[in-house]
């Protein structure tokens, strides 16, 4: 019994687009949680007039719930950046099965990434470990070196108590939510005043 119950935490299920129903296997690491399907269902209702043909960047990917869930609904482009190899092959495999070529997987910290070449995105998904204080400095860098699109629609998911004093001032919250021990927020980028 206790196999069956392990074999279904290690799985998840796409829940709308061309691979819907699709299941997904990701590795079983401590600091993984993939994001439940009820929060997907809500956060692809609040993007679903800004996903199809996107430029997505999904940050800290781990089991690529919402990357794939994105390239299932029509992202034009979708970049999973994490830095567990054994995540990272899962992705790969996840990625090959759906003969997913909008995907790609960058097997690097997200940090050194984001210090690399920026090339701007439409939507970002950043979901990080938590209690590690890695969302704030991640947002800041997104906006300062030209990561993200004028518009651009930024998710941020979130330990309910976290504070999000000092977010950019040019993103302006639309949506958010709560699922237990977990904030779930949707902001829009506008460009900064000169």
């Amino acid at each position: 019994m206790a196999n069956k119950s392990a074999a279904r935490k290690n799985r998840l299920r796409i829940i709308a687009g061309q691979w819907r129903s699709r299941q997904l296997l990701f590795e079983d690491l401590p600091e993984l949680r993939p994001t439940p399907a009820r929060v997907r269902e809500t956060l692809f209702n609040w993007l679903q007039y800004d996903i199809a043909a996107s430029r997505c960047l999904d940050l800290f990917a781990g089991s690529g719930a919402l990357g794939f869930e994105a390239a299932s609904r029509g992202a034009r482009r979708v970049l999973q950046v994490e830095r567990n190899a054994a995540a990272c092959s899962h992705l790969r495999r996840n990625a090959a099965a759906l003969q997913a070529r909008q995907i790609e997987i960058v097997e690097q910290d997200v940090f050194t990434f984001l210090n690399g070449s920026p090339e701007p995105f439409s939507v970002v998904f950043l979901d990080p470990p938590f209690t590690q204080n890695l969302l704030l400095p991640c947002c800041q860098i997104l906006e300062e070196r030209g990561w993200l699109a004028e518009g651009a629609k930024i998710y941020l998911e979130a330990e309910t108590g976290l504070s999000l004093l000092g977010l950019p001032q040019n993103w302006r919250q639309l949506k958010s939510k709560t699922a237990g021990e977990v904030a779930y927020r949707l902001y829009a980028r506008s460009m900064q005043d000169s």
